[in-house]
């Protein structure tokens, strides 16, 4: 049964939150501010913790960063109820995994938990092809089919579909993708990846002006949605 740590300062969004996923059945371990958070984390080791940003003391970006140092794989949820683009940038950036507005839509977060959970336990599994609806990605051959036609992508295309692929539904900032695909000691810009998710849209979608599938996140990054 799945652990899934619950940290928040305001005790009836923390109690709404644990009774929804204890109906769903998980186990939860509350934690109201940052360094208790901590405490726990080191203690339990968490399956996935929901977070939220503003909190007294040590924030959630703070506890994000604190844990990604010591630990690249759990899911982080991060929640917060600042809207601004830049605040949604920072949390990924630290390494969260998803990221939600308050107020929390439940049934949301329900769906985004388990979807963080079943993304971290495949990622423990090697994993040679991939299977998203219509599209088909072997990473041993890097043959690509579009509802069973073939795509021809160059290298670094290639490598930044498989990247989104592995995610389905993450959104990445340009720098992360930047990072992953080029290399951190690569001589270049992260808006090279805006002209490679042209090429990608130009092959893969049947509108690219209009993409159904590799989507923008306004002011934040990129997605691979494929249903």
């Amino acid at each position: 049964m799945k652990r899934l740590l619950i940290v928040d300062d305001e005790m009836d969004i923390a109690k709404s939150i644990q009774y929804v996923l204890k109906q769903e059945g998980f186990l939860t371990i509350l934690a109201h501010d940052g360094n208790e958070a901590m405490n726990i984390y080191e203690r339990e080791k968490p399956d996935l913790i929901i977070l939220d940003v503003m909190m007294p003391g040590l924030d959630g970006y703070e506890v994000c960063r604190k844990i990604r140092l010591a630990d690249p794989k759990t899911p982080i949820l991060m929640l917060t109820a600042r809207t601004s683009e830049i605040d949604t940038v920072v949390g990924l950036e630290l390494g969260a995994n998803d990221y939600m507005s308050k107020p929390v839509r439940l049934r949301e977060l329900v769906a985004r938990v388990k979807a963080q959970l079943r993304d971290s336990k495949d990622d423990l599994k090697p994993v040679n092809q991939i299977v998203i609806g219509g599209l088909f990605i072997d990473l041993e051959s890097r043959i690509v089919l579009v509802d069973s036609e073939t795509k021809e992508l160059t290298f670094k295309e290639f490598e930044l579909l498989a990247t989104l692929a592995k995610n389905p539904n993450r959104v990445f900032t340009r720098d992360q993708l930047f990072a992953k695909v080029w290399g951190s000691d690569f001589l270049g810009e992260s808006r090279t990846v805006d002209v490679h998710i042209r090429y990608l849209r130009e092959k893969l979608e049947n509108n690219p002006s209009q993409p159904k599938h590799i989507q923008t996140v306004r002011g934040v990054g990129y997605r691979l949605n494929w249903t």
